[in-house]
């Protein structure tokens, strides 16, 4: 009886990229709007979605009136173009987190977990950014994304809701766990009665994953049987 959706974030917390996210979305809104790299280096994409990330890339050079929605699918199109490309070219420089793989080994083969994603990222772009590191995207079942909504607090009912078919009823927020390396990880889910655990691999510390309310915060996910245990044991 499944019993439990975990759902990971991917860059910081499944991997990083490299820099291979953030040269692409640059690339992409100085090919769209003439905004050079330089003008927006000081925003932080880190918790965000893409579309939220180029609404701000946009408001950081006064210009939030020029970003209508359109703009942004023209930028996320360009965006997935640049980053094929640069995976492409290197996929060598993109790491997977420590301990990943074997904690998605130990919870796929725990037939009360179902595995899913929930990531600002959109659709396309987690899935170039997996493959990069020699994760399939198809062994996570269910999936929210950044192309499903631009806030990232709507994501976790949309990924309950896609649950359903695969748990056979309704999903309780209660039986969810969020995995990120980020505060807007950790509150997302918040509002379905979701919790979340924190793991330090990204640009925040163990202290404000735990001040942002994470049920449990881990350094790193090297430790499989420990993070396992923490994730089936969060409800009891």
């Amino acid at each position: 009886m499944k019993q439990r959706l975990v759902l990971f974030d991917i860059d910081g917390t499944i991997l990083l990229s490299g820099g291979a996210g953030r040269r692409a979305i640059m690339k992409a809104i100085d090919d769209e709007a003439g905004i050079a790299p330089t003008q927006v280096d000081s925003v932080r994409f880190d918790g965000k979605t893409d579309p939220q990330i180029v609404v701000e890339l946009f408001a950081a050079v006064g210009r939030a009136d020029d970003c209508d929605a359109d703009r942004i699918v023209r930028v996320i199109a360009r965006y997935l173009a640049h980053l094929e490309a640069d995976l492409a070219r290197n996929a060598k420089d993109a790491t997977v987190m420590p301990g990943i793989v074997p904690l998605l080994e130990s919870l796929a083969a725990d037939s009360g977990v179902v595995l899913g994603l929930l990531t600002g990222n959109v659709n396309r772009g987690a899935e170039l950014k997996l493959r990069a590191v020699g994760i399939s995207p198809e062994r996570f079942q269910v999936g929210a994304y950044g192309s499903d909504h631009a806030v990232r607090a709507e994501l976790p009912p949309i990924a309950v809701e896609r649950a359903a078919p695969v748990f056979g009823r309704p999903v309780s927020g209660r039986e969810v766990v969020i995995i990120g390396d980020t505060p807007a990880d950790v509150t997302c889910g918040q509002g379905i009665g979701a919790r979340a655990i924190g793991v330090a691999t990204g640009s925040f510390s163990v202290a404000q994953l735990a001040a942002a309310g994470a049920h449990a915060v881990f350094t790193n996910l090297a430790d499989t049987a420990a993070v396992h245990s923490v994730i089936v044991g969060t409800f009891e």
